[in-house]
């Protein structure tokens, strides 16, 4: 996701604008009616891709929402599936105007039918014992399975897939009564055991199922329809909007607990540090919640609710207190209550650390950046630029001959942000290049001419490293700033913007709140011209990991736009570059001969072998010796796992946090410097430093 708010203004007026022409005479009285007519206009007038709407994108559209509605083909039969084809090419005009057609209502009806009918034959199943001595198996991708013809057919199809469950829990258990020789209990009554837990948690499934509001269902509707303009094109009803925002910023109001509906309760699965809840200390990890009492009110039952109404009643703002009852591990009935704060997300903030090498005596440093954070709502939120820019000048402050930018596993965010970053490492220039559907690439520049860190530097990427992520490592590639360290990025070359549909509906305001469209409006381009889109960013020195052969990227997405490249930018190329070839060479003579990297590239080919077997056994004997095997080999990797005796890290603290959170950073700085110590890349990516001195 990335967000630059003036290149997108005049898009926005022009959209609302129009919206206002469109519905000054127009008085919709149904929300899904409103809701359509300000997609499809948002959706024809401002993304990126000229996408027709008609028959061909609604046979697409079709599939896809088969899809999300019975992704693993256990409840459609057939005749439902050729019973809806009717419409399979009339999605198009039902988005397009304002009849409505009954195809969503008719899947619903079915599917309500056929959630009901695999309940009882679930329940049914699980009324009887499974017999693990049959050789059989079962195929789980649903790519390769067709529609079942019978409920015969169905039965079995979920017999399946109820005894592969039941087979992982009985193999586990019967391993532990191996292990235990004070337990009496028999291998059959472990069996009957874990078909009475799947029987309580496959009830709850179909009971979730079968009570999803209608704007959930319809949410989903609509979303199957925009997919097809691409995979970062979706609708975001209200409270998935909400989170997102959350996510992006790195804080919320509310107690701080991680929350999980299992057997029908809302069970704390974590407390995040530096919260109300972590600073309170009355709830714990593993606590169900029973019931939710707001200041003065009495207290709601949250059994059997779903999750999302559960959160409702325990968010809440700042200051405001909320009473929970929780049921303890040990069976103790307690009250909890717990005045609400800001949660600060400290883990999802940048962080430093000095690296000394005990060998040479040099000090490097090393910047973990999560993502490409912004405050967006202007809420007194951090943003990624500006934190980054504190750790390098406290690095500095260090001392260091060499700093290591560790993007891994970002996903990006800010736009802004990845411009103003990747100018605290050159002076002013082009950064990166978009383009909309209508107009000529445009060029977007860092304008600060001052260099905040101009030493050596690494970057380092990886097949999780995307969108934001992937505009500073090219650009870092480009100027030869840097050295780009790691695995091909991800591949996401398109910028995405929110639009509030609610500032678009000036006529009905009792529909609201509506939620937001996210939708691509441009691709962005490497300042030598080439996008980033579906090929990313490769990197200069290459570091085997375990996912470089697994179908991850872009390219595996549906409905993706095309590389393409435009016209190089004018810029200059950084004066004191490293020797790529000669750092290129000593890596890979590093990495040939080093027993953690062949490890890890035995271990990214078992991974990739282990991806395309589709076929597990039903059989205990088969599937135990099975395990065995996968376990010996999963089993010598983690045997070799790396820790580090050479390197040395001192965690720098955080410039914002106040110092009644200093117990936070604490936690935060001892669990990153654990993984640090265990990092074998980074170790490779100091060697890498100390060559380019």
């Amino acid at each position: 996701m990335l967000k630059k708010p003036y290149l997108f203004i005049a898009s926005l007026i022009f959209l609302s604008l129009f919206s206002f022409s469109y519905l000054r005479d127009y008085k919709p009285s149904d929300k899904e009616v409103l809701l359509k007519r300000l997609l499809y206009k948002s959706l024809d007038q401002a993304h990126f891709k000229n996408l027709e709407v008609n028959d061909e994108m609604s046979s697409e559209a079709f599939d896809m929402y088969m899809k999300a509605l019975d992704p693993n083909k256990r409840f459609f039969l057939d005749k439902d599936v050729q019973k809806l084809d009717n419409f399979r090419y009339k999605i198009d005009d039902d988005f397009s105007s304002d009849n409505k057609i009954p195809f969503l209502d008719e899947s619903l009806r079915i599917y309500e039918e056929r959630i009901e009918d695999s309940k009882n034959i679930c329940l049914k199943i699980l009324d009887e014992p499974f017999d693990f001595t049959i050789s059989e198996e079962v195929e789980t991708d649903a790519d390769k399975l067709d529609y079942v013809k019978s409920k015969n057919e169905l039965e079995e199809r979920w017999r399946k897939q109820l005894k592969l469950s039941a087979l992982v829990r009985y193999t586990e258990r019967v391993k532990a009564l191996e292990e235990d020789s004070l337990s009496s209990q028999t291998p059959a009554e472990v069996e009957t055991e874990i078909r009475n837990q799947l029987k309580e948690n496959y009830q709850d499934m179909f009971d979730l199922l079968s009570t999803q509001d209608i704007e959930d269902q319809h949410a989903r509707y609509l979303n199957a329809i925009i997919s097809v303009y691409g995979p970062h094109t979706e609708y975001y009803p209200p409270e998935k909007k909400e989170r997102f925002d959350q996510q992006m910023s790195g804080r919320f109001e509310g107690i701080g607990a991680r929350l999980q509906q299992t057997g029908g309760e809302i069970k704390v699965v974590a407390i995040i540090p530096g919260s109300a809840a972590w600073k309170q200390k009355g709830l714990k990890e593993g606590d169900v919640i029973m019931k939710v009492a707001q200041q003065g009110q009495a207290a709601v039952s949250v059994e059997s609710m779903s999750l999302k109404n559960a959160v409702k009643l325990i968010k809440g703002k700042k200051g405001t207190t909320v009473r929970l009852t929780v049921r303890k591990p040990d069976g103790l009935i307690k009250i909890v209550p717990i005045e609400r704060d800001v949660v600060e997300l400290a883990e999802s903030y940048a962080k430093s650390s000095v690296i000394t090498d005990s060998i040479s005596g040099n000090k490097y440093g090393i910047i973990h950046l999560p993502s490409f954070y912004a405050d967006f709502k202007g809420t007194g939120g951090r943003n990624s630029s500006s934190d980054v820019r504190q750790e390098l000048v406290k690095l500095k402050k260090e001392n260091v001959e060499g700093i290591i930018l560790d993007l891994r596993n970002n996903g990006g965010g800010s736009l802004s942000d990845a411009i103003e970053m990747t100018g605290l490492f050159i002076d002013k220039g082009p950064v990166v290049q978009v383009k909309s559907k209508v107009d000529k690439p445009r060029v977007l520049s860092d304008k600060d001419d001052r260099v905040i860190y101009d030493g050596p530097l690494v970057v380092m990427v990886n097949r999780f490293s995307a969108s934001a992520s992937e505009i500073l490592a090219a650009a870092i590639q480009d100027y030869k700033r840097g050295v780009i360290v790691g695995s091909t990025s991800y591949g996401k070359g398109t910028v995405q913007r929110f639009i509030d549909l609610d500032r678009l509906n000036k006529v009905s305001p009792e529909l609201k709140p509506l939620g937001s469209l996210k939708l691509t409006i441009q691709k962005f381009y490497r300042v030598s011209g080439g996008a980033t889109q579906v090929k990313g960013v490769q990197p200069d020195i290459f570091l085997p990991d375990k996912y470089v052969h697994l179908d991850i990227g872009e390219e595996e997405l549906p409905f993706v736009m095309p590389w393409d490249s435009v016209k190089r930018a004018d810029f200059e190329e950084w004066e004191f570059q490293p020797n790529f070839k000669e750092l290129k060479a000593k890596s890979e003579g590093r990495v040939a001969d080093n027993t953690e990297f062949l490890n890890i590239v035995k271990e990214s080919e078992r991974l990739e072998k282990e991806s395309k077997r589709t076929l597990e056994t039903l059989s205990y004997s088969d599937y135990v010796l099975q395990q065995e095997q996968l376990n010996a080999a999963s089993a010598n990797f983690e045997e070799s796992d790396f820790e580090s005796t050479r390197l040395k890290f001192t965690v720098l603290p955080d410039h914002v946090l106040k110092n009644d959170q200093d117990s936070v950073a604490h936690y935060v700085a001892e669990e990153w410097k654990n993984k640090l110590v265990r990092d074998i890349h980074l170790e490779e990516c100091v060697n890498i430093l100390t060559d380019m001195e």
